[in-house]
């Protein structure tokens, strides 16, 4: 096993000592990642020294690379020390306090590398590229850290008040990362004042709401079912009244739409700019994020639940959430229209997760080893060629199939496509039902091979 977040190309800066530090950092977890998965006391050990070595050098790689945007006059500079700050004082004591209290367990440690994994590669692709130019710093008209702070307080403190539990902010800049099973709750507010809209997104760990739900209704629930769903709404609409004084701009506002939101349908909320306000906590028992987006340009997202529907879209939605074959198929593909179709497509018998770039679905892969990959041939910035290398570099991975979404039938096209090996590939020019029918042969056809071998 030598790798599972590969070093490319396109995470240069083209500041040759930031570079290779960052080299150095992605070749640390890489070390980790072998480490954990070796059997006996050995990993445990090399697990604690790593993560140790981990933090020494990125809290050093943090120092240099502030040094060098003062240097050079960086606008972004403040914005991207908060985020620094964020990761060194609050994201990395959160992980290691997991580590030491359930004494570097197996499930710890892999979450620890996850979320190093997920941050490591956001932050080089976005934050570090933008300081040369190369990419577009997606937070803007941040509010102080007076003003994140006071939010930060009145949250931690009714979450102490209602529930009874100690939370903690683990990431001041959450950017929409899936950390597992989750339900996204998302309120609309209309202004009294003016025509502006603002979303408020709940992101909550499933596990959080059946625990907590249970503890307020003296019911043990063991999985998220309509009851828990509508006690959430309620819940967080209530939590809202009481963080209205913390966030001036929603203060004069009255709910006009309630949904629920899938991943893919969060990550539009993400993808042009960061919210106004967007921190993750931790509970202990679950983490959950709370995010504002003033003046929202998003429009409808979800499914709007209103209280002659609500029953209705509250169960659709737990039969997506449920029901499948069992078998997960990952999507990567840049363009929306063809996410969208494939996941419309397999849906209602299949699991069906969505990633927009290459970067993106190592990072699934990392948390969710998917059953399937369909992978875009041609994507920017980190095709399909170089994703299928870096998912084939991991042990762990490489006997993932991956089959290639092209849109090109051409013989060379082809060719270049069929070189690499994969499981097959797919024109996008197929009609539907033609790509549904080929998935299902294939799963068929590998049940059959593991029947056969048993």
């Amino acid at each position: 096993m030598e790798n599972k977040l590969m070093w490319q190309d396109r995470y240069n800066t083209g500041v040759d000592f930031i570079d290779e530090e960052h080299k150095k950092i992605f070749n640390i977890v890489n070390k980790m990642l072998i480490s954990v998965e070796t059997p006996g006391g050995k990993s445990q050990w090399a697990c604690q020294e790593g993560i140790k070595y981990f933090k020494r050098y990125a809290v050093k790689h943090f120092q240099e690379e502030e040094a060098y945007m003062l240097s050079i006059n960086y606008e972004g500079y403040k914005m991207h020390k908060r985020q620094h700050d964020g990761f060194r004082n609050k994201t990395l004591p959160a992980l290691e306090k997991e580590l030491a209290e359930t004494d570097y367990s197996y499930e710890a440690v892999r979450h620890f590398l996850g979320v190093c994994i997920g941050w490591l590669t956001g932050h080089t692709m976005i934050e570090d590229l933008a300081i040369v130019g190369k990419e577009r710093n997606k937070w803007s008209s941040l509010p102080s850290e007076k003003e994140i702070e006071a939010l930060e307080q009145t949250i931690i403190q009714l979450v102490q008040d209602l529930f009874k539990m100690d939370a903690e902010v683990i990431n001041e800049h959450y950017t929409g990362e899936d950390f597992g099973d989750r339900l996204c709750y998302r309120l609309v507010y209309h202004s009294r004042e003016a025509e502006h809209r603002h979303d408020i997104v709940f992101v909550f760990e499933k596990r959080l709401l059946v625990g907590v739900t249970g503890k307020i209704l003296g019911v043990e629930f063991t999985e998220l079912d309509d009851i828990v769903i509508h006690a959430t709404r309620f819940l967080a609409q209530q939590f809202l009244d009481n963080v209205k004084r913390a966030v001036p701009f929603v203060e004069s506002c009255d709910i006009e739409k309630e949904s629920l939101l899938s991943m893919e349908q969060l990550q539009v909320i993400f993808e042009k700019e960061y919210p106004k306000y967007s921190l993750l906590f931790d509970t202990g028992k679950g983490y959950f994020a709370f995010c504002v987006i003033p003046n929202s340009p998003h429009g409808d997202l979800g499914s709007p639940i209103d209280a002659g529907n609500a029953t209705d879209q509250i169960h659709n939605y737990l039969k997506k959430d449920s029901v499948s074959s069992g078998k997960k198929i990952l999507v990567v593909d840049d363009s929306r229209v063809i996410r969208s179709a494939m996941k419309n497509l397999f849906e209602p018998d299949y699991e069906v997760e969505i990633a927009d770039s290459g970067v993106a679905a190592i990072k699934y892969i990392a948390k969710n080893k998917p059953d399937l990959i369909l992978l875009d041939y041609e994507m920017p910035v980190c095709d399909g060629r170089q994703t299928l290398a870096m998912i084939r570099s991991e042990k762990e991975f490489a006997d993932i199939p991956v089959m290639f979404l092209t849109g090109r039938g051409d013989r060379e096209s082809v060719m270049k496509v069929l070189s690499l090996n994969p499981a097959g590939y797919i024109l996008k020019t197929t009609h539907h039902k033609d790509i549904k029918r080929n998935i299902d042969y294939f799963f068929e056809k590998r049940q059959d091979a593991a029947e056969k071998r048993a």
